[in-house]
């Protein structure tokens, strides 16, 4: 019964994620991924602490391919100096995960979680420009 519960649990969630994304602008498909990676390495600062190995191996290479997916969505011609210093912390955060899952560096995680979360936090105080109303959309 409760791993029928789970299941079900676990489908709403990916649902969940689903909609949320399939919704969403591109700002918020970015505050998305940054949250995704923090919820990763947050899971796998818990999996070290239990002694799950296997979950957080897989944690942090979900983190490692958000991060790496941010940094390959960069817009260097348009973001200029930003997007190039994105790009490098970007490959920072890869390399501290890496160091995190092959050492069980719980402080690799815990600066990674610090770096991300002032991206994120950059990230949710630009707010993008609002799209112009149509008069269908008005109506």
């Amino acid at each position: 019964m409760y791993g029928s519960n789970r299941q079900h649990a676990d489908q709403y969630r990916r649902m969940a994620v689903a909609t949320s994304v399939a919704e969403a602008d591109p700002h918020k498909l970015i505050a998305l991924l940054l949250a995704g990676a923090c919820e990763r390495i947050r899971l796998a600062e818990a999996c070290i602490a239990n002694g799950d190995q296997l979950r957080k191996g897989k944690a942090i290479g979900e983190a490692c391919a958000i991060v790496s997916h941010l940094n390959g969505s960069l817009d260097h011609e348009a973001g200029g100096q930003i997007a190039g210093n994105l790009a490098s912390l970007y490959d920072y955060l890869v390399r501290r995960l890496t160091e995190a899952n092959l050492h069980n560096d719980v402080d690799a995680l815990q600066e990674s979680l610090a770096l991300l979360v002032e991206i994120e936090a950059a990230w949710h105080a630009i707010q993008p420009a609002a799209a112009p109303m149509t008069a269908g959309a008005a109506a």
